[in-house]
């Protein structure tokens, strides 16, 4: 069952959910940097397939923390995640890209990115 959010609900998850999103930025880039190391060289400053493996580990968790608290984590790169929500009786997303101060942002369930509009 989908979770609905109200708008402070959905703020109020924001300072971990941008811990973590801090994290998963460091992680994505550390995982592209050792992939690309290995795929020219064979080797990396930043370890081999163990230390990827791990990488991809915990990328997994932080998904996973998304989805356990029903928030709908859209992509990783850019980070853009969505809060299923409802104003005015119409289905939204409360929507967060990386690089955004806070949660002020909205579309209609059906647009998309594309139709958001400010809270």
């Amino acid at each position: 069952m989908e979770r609905i959010f109200s708008v402070e609900g959905a703020r109020s998850l924001m300072p971990e959910a941008r811990e973590l999103v801090g994290e998963l930025i460091e992680l994505r880039a550390d995982l592209a940097e050792l992939g690309y190391d290995l795929k020219q060289s064979g080797t990396s400053t930043r370890g081999g397939l163990a230390e990827a493996k791990g990488l991809e580990a915990r990328m997994a968790e932080i998904v996973g923390w998304f989805s356990d608290h029903g928030v709908e984590l859209k992509g990783i790169a850019p980070v853009l995640i969505d809060f299923p929500a409802v104003l005015n009786g119409m289905s939204v997303r409360l929507c967060w890209i990386e690089g955004e101060g806070e949660l002020a942002w909205y579309h209609r369930s059906e647009l998309g990115f594309a139709g958001r509009r400010p809270l």
